[in-house]
């Protein structure tokens, strides 16, 4: 685990991980806690915490499609596609993150 932090691709596996593990929490637990049962509280605080991982990775998507020079119709567009989808950025991250 410790391997993970020390690049940046590491660094950016576990912010997509991090990232959709929060979407789909969101998504399918605070969402319908908040609307269908008038608890508003989980969506309150996952909310905010789903924005900073968000805005984190896109950030360290940036940074490693520079070191690691991807061209943006081949490689960038398609990792920071994958943070808008449910479930993209665990696929992104099989498919093309784990090879690098």
């Amino acid at each position: 685990m410790s391997l993970l932090f020390k690049t940046n691709i590491g660094r950016l596996r576990l912010i997509a991980w991090l990232e959709g593990v929060s979407l789909l929490v969101l998504v399918f637990v605070a969402v319908p806690l908040k609307y269908l049962m008038d608890e508003p509280w989980l969506a309150k605080m996952l909310g905010p915490i789903h924005g900073a991982l968000f805005l984190l990775f896109v950030l360290n998507t940036l940074s490693v499609a520079i070191e690691q020079q991807w061209r943006f119709r081949e490689t960038t567009w398609k990792v920071l596609v994958a943070c808008l989808i449910p479930f993209g950025t665990f696929y992104i991250d099989k498919k093309i993150l784990s090879r690098l």
